[in-house]
């Protein structure tokens, strides 16, 4: 019974995760349309990177911190700020949930790259389920279709960006406490936001502006906490497909906020991605069972 209730609560918690990033996301989109996006990008990054440093300095994170720099933390740092700006300036241009089911092809090109990169075992039913999931991704996003753009092939750059970041993120020394990781890119991105409003004409701030920005910080903040305890409580094989709740949920405040409704080819690729990416969560589990029952037990 326990563990059913840990893992109906880590449940709960990646709804609550893919809920909270789907709000920071609309409340940006919603924030561009009267402000540019580096200016956007640097006061969320004040909201968000305040909280997440006086949260490390408790725990102590930032003792002995030159010892937590090291070129994978670096190269984890370019695909979070990299994958942020390509994605941000995507959703600005298309419907969130097109936008945001691009997006999901991450778990997907993650296990791609594991096999080409570094010589993870994937069987022929994951790579055909890969291919199958790019088959989807290219009825989404339809090249030498009608209404489409550049940014789709954006929105597809900054996935290419987060496997960068988590493939990095496995290199990064145990040692290095996560808290640590989350506040030191945090500040990159806020200050890449800085660098990128001082190009920009800036925009007044009103009231409307304020509640999206600080929102839209809030908002991230509780999606980095849910993932955590998502990840922490409960079988992550049972957890983590439910991280395509993110694409009803964009469907729905795309439609709430700005009427946009994915149409027949759409709703058709987002099926696609979303079997796919289940199947091979489902798959990964079916090998990690197989793997522990081949291991002998240890010997006291």
């Amino acid at each position: 019974m326990s563990d059913y209730r840990e893992t109906v609560r880590g449940i709960l918690a990646m709804l609550a995760c893919c809920l909270s990033f789907i709000l920071n996301d609309t409340m940006v989109k919603a924030a561009t349309e009267t402000l540019p996006l580096g200016q956007v990008i640097f006061f969320r990054g004040i909201v968000s990177t305040l909280v997440i440093a006086v949260v490390a300095w408790r725990m102590g994170a930032f003792h002995g911190w030159r010892s937590h720099i090291s070129r994978p933390l670096g190269w984890r740092t370019f695909g979070e700020v990299g994958a942020t700006l390509a994605y941000l300036t995507a959703l600005m241009h298309m419907p969130i949930a097109n936008a945001s089911a691009i997006a999901q092809a991450a778990p997907l090109m993650i296990t791609a790259a594991g096999a080409l990169f570094l010589g993870e075992q994937v069987g022929w039913r994951r790579w055909t389920a890969v291919v199958i999931g790019f088959v989807g991704i290219l009825i989404i996003v339809r090249p030498g279709a009608e209404g489409f753009n550049l940014y789709a092939l954006l929105a597809l750059f900054s996935v290419v960006l987060v496997v960068v970041r988590d493939l990095s993120t496995r290199a990064i020394p145990a040692r290095t406490p996560t808290i640590f990781i989350t506040a030191f890119t945090s500040l990159a991105v806020m200050l890449t936001g800085a660098g990128y409003a001082a190009m920009e004409d800036w925009g007044p701030i009103g009231p409307q502006e304020a509640l999206l920005l600080v929102g839209s910080g809030v908002f991230l903040l509780g999606g980095y906490v849910f993932i955590i305890i998502a990840m922490r409580h409960g079988d992550v094989s049972m957890v983590a497909p439910f991280r395509y709740s993110f694409i009803p949920f964009a469907i729905a405040t795309g439609w709430l906020v700005w009427g946009d409704v994915p149409d027949g080819p759409t709703i058709l690729g987002i099926a696609i991605v979303i079997g796919t990416g289940v199947y091979t969560f489902y798959r990964e589990r079916k090998r990690a069972q197989l793997l522990a029952a081949e291991t002998p037990p240890a010997v006291a």
